[in-house]
């Protein structure tokens, strides 16, 4: 028994249950997320992508746009150089099979650690309400990639871009499933900051002093 199984019984045992829920509770579940309402929403009627863009600038995301993933190498080559950053990254698996080395950057796909400076990641989803990234943990989507190094570069489809947060839990239940839902799920909104002390605006905080984002068309 896993550790969440573990968990998952003794509460319910605590509430006078025993074994796994039961067709007609998770059926139950099932029928109450689908009939909820969504409570109310700022309307907006401006394009996915172009909203997204707006919002991530805002927050001091950089963006860059390519034709397909084939260009992607070579526009991450490019905001590196711009930036004077280094030219090893970590990435996830998905992105292994790119033409990294013809780009000139050497790439290795795994966890990122504590001297890692450039991770590179994809996304499940990006909201263009807020100018968010949404990202799923798992074997193959490592939190560490996003997290530790200093400058994090993500690639997201435009297709992915969602317009408001519901949308973004819509999408992840309907293509994830109860078995497939992840142990956590980031939200990236730009470079770490805070203002703590004396509400002076410090970036790289708590994570990445930089966000860029590759905007693929899909």
């Amino acid at each position: 028994m896993s550790s969440r199984e573990a968990i998952l019984t003794r509460i319910r045992a605590a509430q006078g249950r025993s074994g796994a829920p039961s067709p007609a509770e998770r059926a139950a579940v099932a029928t109450y997320i689908n009939s909820h309402a969504q409570g109310p929403r700022p309307q907006s009627d401006r394009e996915p992508v172009a909203r997204f863009s707006e919002r991530a600038l805002a927050l001091t995301t950089t963006l860059d746009r390519v034709a397909s993933v084939a260009h992607v190498p070579l526009a991450v080559a490019r905001y590196l150089d711009q930036n004077q950053l280094s030219r090893h990254a970590v990435c996830w698996p998905e992105l292994s099979a790119l033409e990294w080395q013809a780009a000139g950057i050497h790439v290795e796909a795994r966890e990122a650690q504590g001297a890692d400076l450039v991770g590179i990641t994809g996304a499940f989803c990006a909201i263009a309400e807020t100018g968010t990234l949404m990202l799923l943990s798992g074997p193959r989507t490592p939190a560490t990639t996003s997290l530790l190094p200093e400058t994090h570069i993500a690639v997201l489809p435009t297709n992915r871009i969602v317009r408001g947060m519901e949308d973004a839990w819509q999408l992840l239940r309907a293509e994830g499933g109860e078995k497939f839902m992840p142990r956590a799920v980031n939200f990236i909104s730009g470079p770490s900051r805070t203002a703590d002390i004396e509400q002076t605006l410090v970036l790289g905080a708590h994570g990445p002093y930089r966000v860029h984002v590759v905007l693929v068309e899909g």
